[in-house]
């Protein structure tokens, strides 16, 4: 019988949904007292692929994804969500605002895959806690990456973002190697 053994570190990601300038600078902030520093971020891009969010935070949305240079452990990630949900509420009430100004979205890389964090439950999604759930957004491959059936349409069709993850997983990879975690 095999012993369990401990996870690989992690490298933490999030994505955030924004209109403003200035509250996603606000964000990014309070993002690394929470994860660290920033160490890769994409451009940002429209976010036009769903009106999922436009009532709540208005039209003209932008996305950018962020990776953190500090490692951390993939059982954190259902307390990273709850935390970032508290961001965005604070982010909203400092901005006077009813609703979201900021959508994050938290998740973490290992060597084969990117999963990402949903209070949204749905078949493939995983039980975490704190009505948490676990959402595999999308593999690695030796070559380039493999999208699934569910992976999110602006993931699976924004130019940028494949670039982003490989180059997030490469400067996950070297930091894994440096740092003995493996």
């Amino acid at each position: 019988m095999a012993e369990p053994k401990p996870f690989a570190a992690v490298k933490y990601i999030t994505g955030v949904i924004y209109s403003e300038e200035l509250i996603l600078a606000r964000a990014v902030q309070r993002l690394e007292a929470l994860l660290g520093p920033v160490d890769l971020k994409s451009d940002g891009f429209p976010f036009v692929l769903t009106g999922y969010y436009d009532r709540e935070m208005g039209g003209e949305l932008k996305r950018i994804f962020l990776s953190f240079g500090r490692l951390g452990r993939p059982e954190d990630l259902a307390a990273i969500k709850i935390a970032t949900n508290k961001l965005e509420s604070e982010l909203a009430s400092e901005a006077g605002s009813p609703g979201r100004v900021v959508n994050i979205d938290p998740g973490y890389l290992t060597s084969s895959a990117l999963i990402m964090a949903t209070a949204k439950n749905f078949a493939h999604r995983i039980p975490l806690n704190d009505g948490i759930y676990a959402h595999l957004e999308l593999l690695f491959r030796r070559h380039g990456l493999k999208f699934l059936e569910w992976t999110y349409p602006d993931i699976r069709t924004e130019p940028g973002c494949a670039d982003f993850f490989l180059k997030a997983r490469l400067i996950y990879l070297e930091d894994l190697n440096k740092s003995g975690l493996a």
